[in-house]
């Protein structure tokens, strides 16, 4: 049995663009090619394809992934692998449910809230350091001081539009578009507005140029920043995208 390129693209929520920019970086061949012109892909494509998504889940970018595929031999094992990784954020994840649960029972019993509970699988200083070497402990205490006021559906709001940003940003650069194009200078639009829309940044200071630039850097050189847009090659396809908006429109 194998299914159409649009059946494994709908499956896996992705785009036939991608799969075929899989195809043409040698990732993720089809199993056969119909009179039509379709692409096939059969069972081993799919699980290949699997683990393609696992890796990306992972911050890999696409040509660290081919090296990864060329030399595990054992598919089992890989998938073994990536597993361990998913167990270890489904515990991550679990801890944090477990903490917003345990925060609404003390709120809603009057109860005292410990903070260590309340915390609990969170990480929202992660940056700090960065931010306060280089723009000042101003810039971080107005940032944090703006995130802490917000009520938790602005937040929820919140993350759910940056999560989206980069996933779009994600499909963006493995679906071979180039930063200058009109998707990734869109793309880019949008996350210059968000930048400038947090208090305490350069950004609002009128230093708005100087500030896209440098986190275009800062996204290539830390693996944690580079980790939100899938990895180095991502995070490059970000940086090259922003440096074409700024130079146009900044």
């Amino acid at each position: 049995m194998d299914w159409s390129i649009q059946e494994i693209a709908r499956l896996a929520g992705t785009t036939s663009r991608t799969l075929r920019h899989y195809g043409d970086l040698g990732l993720l061949e089809p199993t056969r090619i119909g009179p039509n012109g379709y692409r096939y892909y059969d069972r081993a494509a799919l699980v290949r394809l699997q683990r393609i998504l696992l890796l990306r889940d992972l911050g890999l970018g696409l040509p660290a992934i081919a090296e990864v595929l060329r030399g595990e031999a054992s598919e089992t094992r890989a998938l073994a692998g990536h597993l361990a990784w998913l167990r270890q954020e489904q515990n991550r994840l679990a801890r944090q449910v477990a903490s917003v649960e345990r925060t609404i029972t003390a709120l809603e019993a009057g109860e005292q809230i410990m903070a260590s509970d309340m915390f609990d699988g969170f990480d929202h200083t992660q940056y700090k350091d960065e931010v306060e070497q280089r723009w000042g402990a101003d810039a971080y205490a107005r940032g944090d001081g703006w995130w802490r006021g917000l009520s938790d559906d602005a937040r929820a709001a919140w993350q759910a539009r940056v999560a989206e940003l980069n996933r779009e940003w994600i499909a963006a650069a493995d679906s071979g578009a180039t930063p200058e194009g009109e998707e990734a200078q869109a793309l880019a639009a949008r996350h210059v507005e968000w930048l400038a829309s947090v208090p305490g940044t350069p950004a609002q200071r009128g230093d708005v140029r100087a500030y896209v630039l440098g986190l275009g850097e800062m996204y290539v050189a830390d693996p944690r920043f580079a980790a939100n847009y899938g990895g180095a090659h991502g995070a490059a396809f970000v940086r090259d995208a922003l440096r074409a908006y700024a130079e146009a429109n900044l």
